[in-house]
């Protein structure tokens, strides 16, 4: 019998042991001088870790936090200029839709003849974001939440290493993750104030007024608009930005706790099979859009891309793309996602199977 007080230490200690791993992953990624080294060097290492069935466990209680760093840095790409251009981006905010239903469908279908998917668990699967709502949507139509989870974690792990890798091997950019001060602007204590405030404000008013990524995008918001009015310039400094993306490479490592090796080869397999066929459609999507509008292809692939909102903006900033542009495209995709896929999803007819499982339980209530 294990005392309570040591209970009480067993879950911070696991806290610990697996930010001192997601550290190490870093520091190792870095002296290899890997892409994305703070976020992609904590994710593996945690992941070897939770494979490996070691005590490790989330730091979800400060996750939130360390994901508001990233919002106030990526408000820093809202600058008054931004308003400009913002009119020109209405056509491919509309083709975005279409990329989402053609992807989607595309990876819906893969995941049916290749996976041997039901209909409800590849559509949920497919969805390129919504996590968290996606396994409640299959909750109570039998779909296989533990795949829905590892598809969605995996695209997301599978698709900021091929774009990290992209851009640092084939574009020739360096994609270190750590902010750089426009015209090597540092941001003075003010800023920093500034900056803090809008953090902590975003991370209350989010999920107030049910933003989606509430944590992101409260402080983003805040900080965009400071920015935009010209209040604030600079950005978070780069120790705190690392900092936080060991933190997020880190939470996202923990997902895998529980896995199984056959599990992870099976859905791994599947995993780069969907995301290559999501990212060889948004690849068509930047081309198509270069050439009609002029838009610039690495952004389109960035804005396009079916990973995280944060680690494709984190890519952005690397390579100095328009925060603004990746931004809003992610945010939207998001919004159509957690707008569209509910209604989409009640359209599918329930299974014999399942609708006879719900009437029998029915019967045992009354």
């Amino acid at each position: 019998m294990i005392p309570e007080d040591l209970q009480r230490l067993l879950p911070a200690r696991a806290v610990l042991s697996c930010l001192g791993i997601a550290t190490g992953g870093g520091f190792l990624f870095s002296a290899l001088g890997l892409p994305l080294p703070w976020m992609l060097g904590a994710l593996c290492a945690v992941m070897v870790a939770a494979l490996a069935r070691l005590p490790i466990a989330p730091a979800a209680r400060i996750r939130p936090h360390t994901v508001a760093v990233i919002g106030v840095l990526l408000g820093g790409g809202f600058s008054p200029q931004v308003l400009e251009q913002a009119a020109g981006w209405t056509l491919s905010l509309a083709a975005l839709a279409g990329f989402l239903v053609l992807a989607g469908g595309s990876v819906m279908l893969f995941l049916m003849r290749v996976g041997g998917y039901g209909r409800e668990t590849a559509f949920l699967c497919a969805m390129p974001g919504g996590l968290t709502e996606m396994v409640e949507l299959g909750a109570d139509r039998g779909a296989d939440a533990r795949a829905i989870v590892l598809a969605h974690v995996l695209r997301i792990v599978i698709v900021i290493a091929l774009i990290a890798l992209w851009f640092r091997v084939i574009e020739g950019h360096e994609v270190s993750g750590v902010p750089v001060a426009p015209d090597g602007q540092l941001a003075g204590p003010r800023d920093l104030a500034l900056m803090a405030l809008c953090g902590i404000a975003g991370l209350w008013l989010g999920p107030r007024l049910r933003l989606p990524a509430a944590a992101l995008t409260g402080p983003l918001i805040l900080s965009a608009g400071l920015h935009l009015a010209g209040l604030v310039h600079g950005v978070p400094p780069a120790w705190l930005v690392i900092a936080a993306q060991i933190v997020l490479g880190s939470v996202l490592g923990c997902r895998f706790i529980g896995a199984t090796l056959p599990e992870m080869r099976r859905s791994g397999l599947l995993g780069i099979g969907a995301t290559f066929i999501a990212l060889a459609i948004g690849l068509g999507f930047a081309i198509l859009l270069e050439a009609a509008l002029g838009l610039s292809r690495d952004q389109v692939i960035l804005a396009y891309a079916p990973g995280g909102l944060t680690e494709m903006s984190l890519v952005a900033v690397a390579i100095g793309a328009d925060l603004a542009f990746v931004t809003l495209h992610h945010v939207a995709r998001l919004l159509m996602i957690l707008g569209i896929a509910p209604l989409a999803f009640g359209l599918f007819p329930q299974s014999a199977a399942r609708l006879s499982a719900q009437e029998g339980g029915e019967h045992d209530d009354s």
